[in-house]
C-alpha cells in the first residue's frame, strides 16, 4: 500500500495496537525499493504516528485518569507527571525518538492527563517521530541496503544518542529560561 499503508501501520501502532519496529522496517524497505520517495515515506509514517498518538492523548484528556490508574501504580503515575512538570515537552520528544522497548504510550497518556495543550503536544510528537522516521528514510536513501544492516545493528545506540542530544539541548533551554526568569525578577 506504500505511504498510505505506512501511515495506517504507524497510526495503529501509536494508538490501540502495538507493532514494535514494523514502521521502522517498512520505511527502510520501501525507501530502498523507491529511493526517490524517501521523504514521502518518512512523512507518511510520521503523520500516521502523530494521528495515532493524538487519539490516545484525546482519550486521556477526556477521562484517561481512571484508565491509567487501573493499569499503573500511583507512584509510577506521579513520577511520570513529575517528569512533565520538570521538563515539559521533552517528556514527549525524547521517548518518541527511542525505539521499543522504550515505554512511549504511557507518556502520551500522561500528557493528556497532565493537561498538555493540544498544539504543543502535536508539535512535540511531530518533532520526535519526524526525527525518527524521516531520519530512517533518509539513511535508507543515502545508504540503500547497507542502511538496513546499519539500522538493525545500531538503531538502539543511535536513538539513545539522539535522545541524549535532545535531552541536553532541552536541559540547556530549561536552565536558560530559569536564568532569564531570575534575571527578570531581580530587575
Amino acid at each position: 500500500m506504500g505511504a498510505p499503508g505506512l501511515a495506517l501501520i504507524a497510526f495503529l501502532d501509536s494508538s490501540f495496537l502495538s507493532f514494535p519496529e514494523v514502521g521502522d522496517i517498512l520505511v527502510v524497505a520501501l525507501t530502498i525499493q523507491h529511493p526517490g520517495r524517501w521523504w514521502y515515506y518518512g512523512l507518511a509514517t510520521t503523520a500516521g504516528s502523530v494521528l495515532g498518538c493524538y487519539v490516545l492523548y484525546a482519550l486521556a484528556r477526556k477521562g484517561g485518569d481512571a484508565f491509567i490508574r487501573r493499569r499503573f501504580s500511583a507512584k509510577r503515575i506521579e513520577r511520570g507527571l513529575a517528569v512533565f512538570r520538570r521538563v515539559g515537552l521533552l517528556a514527549i520528544i525524547v521517548p518518541s525518538i527511542l525505539p521499543p522497548p522504550t515505554p512511549f504510550k504511557i507518556f502520551v497518556l500522561l500528557a493528556g492527563i497532565a493537561g498538555v495543550r493540544p498544539v504543543p503536544f502535536v508539535v512535540a510528537i511531530a518533532i520526535g517521530r519526524g526525527f525518527r522516521y524521516v531520519g530512517e528514510a533518509w539513511l535508507a536513501y543515502e545508504y540503500g541496503d547497507r542502511a538496513t544492516e546499519y539500522i538493525s545493528n545500531n538503531l538502539r545506540t543511535v536513538s539513545i544518542w539522539a535522545a541524549v542530544i535532545v535531552g541536553v539541548i532541552g536541559v540547556a533551554l530549561i536552565v536558560f529560561r530559569s536564568w532569564m526568569a531570575k534575571r527578570d525578577a531581580a530587575s
